[in-house]
């Protein structure tokens, strides 16, 4: 069971990131740098922490471990292909700069059961960017196929998970992505509610 959910967790995260960066390039979606900056930081801070707190290794958190390079790989991939709108504005500049303070107090106090706590705060403020410009969006810019993805890793990944903190981060992935798939279908849904009826023509 370890294997097979180190496996399904990996391939997952492959796949999502392959499929994000074709949609980016394509010019489909427009994601918020802001955001996947967030996650690099955050998920680098949280395996840190993780690997320090017991004697786990990369893979008894292994979604901790696909996420690293995901993210890493998804903002790289922004920077290259992203458009203007997907730079950071002065409301992400201010997200960024409290993400920095809280990883500064968890330097000095050393504290990783805290520390990774924190930190998981961190990665909800890191969907803050995107949730803000889902609310006020007219249209989806996300991809549905992404972000599913990402919700299923999560639950492959608490079937090999060691420890509560490789839980707690699991099911904080669970309940973020869940909140942004509900926010991209209530605007599919209230795009369609707004559209004006067609005439049937007799």
């Amino acid at each position: 069971m370890h294997t097979f959910s180190a496996v399904a967790v990996c391939i997952t995260n492959l796949l999502i990131g392959l499929h994000y960066i074709r949609m980016l390039r394509r010019r489909k979606i427009q994601p918020a740098l802001a955001m996947w900056v967030f996650f690099t930081v955050a998920v680098i801070g949280s395996l840190v922490t993780y690997l320090c707190e017991g004697d786990f290794g990369l893979t008894d958190n292994m979604l901790n471990t696909a996420d690293l390079v995901l993210c890493g790989g998804v903002a790289i991939a922004i920077v290259i292909y992203g458009e203007r709108s997907s730079r950071f504005t002065r409301f992400d500049t201010g997200c960024l700069m409290a993400v920095l303070a809280i990883l500064g107090a968890w330097a000095l106090t050393r504290q990783h059961v805290a520390a990774h706590l924190a930190i998981q705060f961190i990665l909800v403020i890191a969907y803050l960017p995107v949730v803000r410009r889902l609310w006020k969006a007219q249209r989806n810019t996300e991809s549905f196929v992404m972000w599913v993805g990402l919700l299923l890793a999560p639950v492959f990944s608490l079937l090999s998970s060691r420890g509560v903190l490789a839980t707690v981060y699991a099911v904080r992935a669970i309940v973020s992505t869940a909140l942004l798939l509900s926010l991209m279908i209530r605007i599919e849904w209230r795009s369609r509610t707004s559209l004006p009826p067609t005439s049937v023509r007799e």
